[in-house]
């Protein structure tokens, strides 16, 4: 019969994980990351495909995207806009859901726990912040900060949330921050660099946590 020989590097890697059991939500898959990521593109698709059928240019997004023109899809611009956000972060936080309750489940833990809402309650704040923020640059009619905007609310969220997670994290949400930082001064590309944030980013980060946490634990 095989016995475990406790050494002093165990012993620590053992202190170690309980520690970050008793501190993070454990749970959060990297599949979520992927998830959300492939429901920004499509509605980066979706953006794209609109101004195509308009035939306007699908480099630069100009000022007349927030125009409430008549558009040959038989909605203005910016109910498109404000519809297609919506579908997107259902659909985003839909898939973020499946994916780390299943997660959730295979190790044993419930998603009804104290630092699920610890989470939660401290990624709204910026998130809220951030939209009455965006509410206000569509009343003063400068809709071209938007995209910048969400990008630097939506990383300050991740750094938050960071706490709770995961210190890796904190990488993502640096990026976030540095891309919509770097949006401010290329105004008509923020679509772009939406795609490449929340896009991309989440694409690649999800899959090294899926690589580096869900693959081993499914192996």
């Amino acid at each position: 019969m095989s016995r475990n020989i406790s050494t002093p590097i165990s012993d620590l890697s053992r202190i170690r994980s309980l520690m970050e059991r008793s501190r993070y939500f454990i749970g959060l898959s990297g599949l979520s990351g992927i998830g959300a990521g492939i429901s920004a593109l499509l509605g980066v698709v979706a953006v794209v495909a609109y101004r195509w059928a308009g035939g306007n240019d699908l480099a630069y997004i100009s000022e007349d995207l927030y125009a409430n023109a008549a558009h040959p899809w038989g909605m203005a611009p910016l109910p498109f806009l404000v519809v297609t956000a919506a579908g997107v972060v259902l659909l985003a936080l839909a898939s973020s859901y499946v994916f780390t309750h299943r997660r959730v489940r295979r190790l044993g833990h419930s998603i009804d726990d104290p630092k699920t809402y610890k989470l939660i309650a401290n990624l709204a704040v910026p998130l809220m912040a951030g939209g009455v923020f965006c509410l206000g640059l569509l009343y003063h009619g400068a809709p071209g900060l938007i995209g910048p905007a969400t990008l630097v609310f939506y990383g300050l969220a991740l750094l938050n949330g960071s706490n709770f997670v995961s210190e890796a994290l904190r990488v993502l949400a640096y990026l976030e921050i540095g891309l919509g930082l770097l949006a401010l001064f290329v105004p008509g590309y923020g679509l772009y660099f939406w795609a490449a944030g929340f896009g991309f980013l989440h694409i690649g980060y999800g899959a090294w946590m899926y690589r580096k946490y869900d693959a081993n634990e499914q192996g």
